[in-house]
């Protein structure tokens, strides 16, 4: 794919915004563990976060490969759109499957920025990838859910006013299917946090206000079901396919802001009289790394393409974000070499970006996952798990 005129106009506009919060901004972030306050809001009030909501409930009414430019140039720029694409997609649920009047009271204010869904509440400690098997349980009482359960590395709560959680709301042991019995429930954490749920901050190796939330006796209302009561695991899944889009348009970001800074690194650093970046064992990795990044980038398009022309795209956007996640990977390494001593340096900033790129090798969902599902899916293997 070919980016057309609009798509550089879209670009120079991201980067515009993103020349305002150079590596020092993150950097100081970083340090403190704080969140981008600042740049989220910008992003939101400017109309990029609120990509994928129709213009019809206030957004921009953008394709997925929009949104997909859009992560691509944070990350791009140096910036870590992991306090972003939540916001862009987590709506998706919502505008999907849930009610109008659910959509028209949320969506436009999402869509401003000034109602922000960020946490999308699913993993557990004791089922990781196994979603089928959560055990976080909601049962009905009248006109309320009573929610009771345990969620972890549920990201960004803190920061967040809204949450979708998926629950349980029939007994595995009362289901025919392992996929039913999930329900969907869109929860107002100004009003939840402090009465029922109670979130746990997790310190980790990179700066993504990670939380685990303890809930108990937690009073939802049955308005904020979305959809129908025990289709939850559809729901969530049927957003899956973007959420791999953009997570690997952020990894594609991180591997050309990598090749970059290694390429810059490799033609001004003199070591025995010559620029390091004459020496092939400098040279290979990076253009291998670039050559990677490439081919991640057409698959990730075709992936957005069939996804925006509402054409079946599991196996493309899934192999997009392994091949964007590995060659991100690939580049950091590359990059870490080629700067030596200095790549584990603070002021150069490759750490920190090496940190969060080495993510996407386990989330949103890990490799060994995405080859199980091609494996399976595409080529006929036995299930494996």
């Amino acid at each position: 794919m070919i980016d057309t005129a609009f798509h550089q106009e879209l670009r120079q506009s991201v980067r515009s915004i993103c020349k305002k919060y150079p590596d020092a901004y993150w950097r100081e972030l970083d340090e403190r563990r704080a969140y981008p306050e600042d740049f989220v809001n910008e992003l939101s009030q400017t109309g990029f976060l609120g990509a994928l909501i129709p213009e019809e409930y206030g957004g921009s009414g953008l394709s997925v490969t929009e949104a997909s430019i859009i992560m691509e140039e944070i990350n791009r720029s140096g910036g870590n759109a992991g306090a972003c694409h939540a916001q862009m997609y987590t709506m998706g649920t919502l505008l999907r499957h849930g009610s109008e009047e659910q959509k028209r009271k949320y969506l436009p204010k999402i869509a401003d920025g000034s109602l922000r869904l960020q946490a999308f509440g699913v993993t557990e400690p004791n089922t990781g990838s196994d979603t089928t098997q959560l055990k976080t349980m909601a049962v009905r009482k009248g006109d309320k859910y009573i929610v009771n359960g345990q969620k972890v590395f549920i990201s960004r709560t803190e920061y967040s006013d809204l949450m979708i959680l998926l629950v349980r709301t029939t007994p595995l042991d009362q289901v025919k299917k392992r996929t039913e019995g999930l329900s969907v429930l869109l929860v107002d954490l100004r009003e939840a946090v402090g009465n029922g749920i109670t979130i746990r901050p997790i310190r980790t190796m990179m700066n993504h206000a990670t939380t685990e939330l303890f809930i108990e006796n937690l009073e939802v209302s049955v308005d904020n079901l979305i959809g129908e009561e025990g289709k939850g695991f559809s729901y969530i899944l049927d957003g899956m396919n973007v959420e791999r889009i953009l997570i690997a348009s952020e990894c594609l970001g991180d591997g050309y802001w990598f090749v970059d800074r290694a390429t810059q690194y490799a033609n001004q650093r003199v070591v025995f009289k010559r620029p390091i970046g004459q020496n092939q064992g400098i040279q290979f990795p990076i253009a291998q790394s670039y050559i990677h990044l490439e081919a991640a980038n057409l698959m990730r398009f075709r992936a957005a393409e069939l996804f925006d022309a509402g054409l079946p795209c599991g196996k493309e956007a899934n192999m997009a974000k392994l091949l964007a996640a590995d060659a991100s990977w690939e580049a950091a390494n590359a990059t870490i070499q080629t700067h030596g001593g200095f790549g584990f340096a603070e002021e150069y900033d490759i750490e920190r970006k090496f940190r969060e790129t080495r993510l996407y090798q386990v989330a949103p969902i890990s490799t060994n996952l995405i080859l199980s599902y091609v494996a399976e899916h595409v080529l006929g293997l036995p299930r494996s798990y």
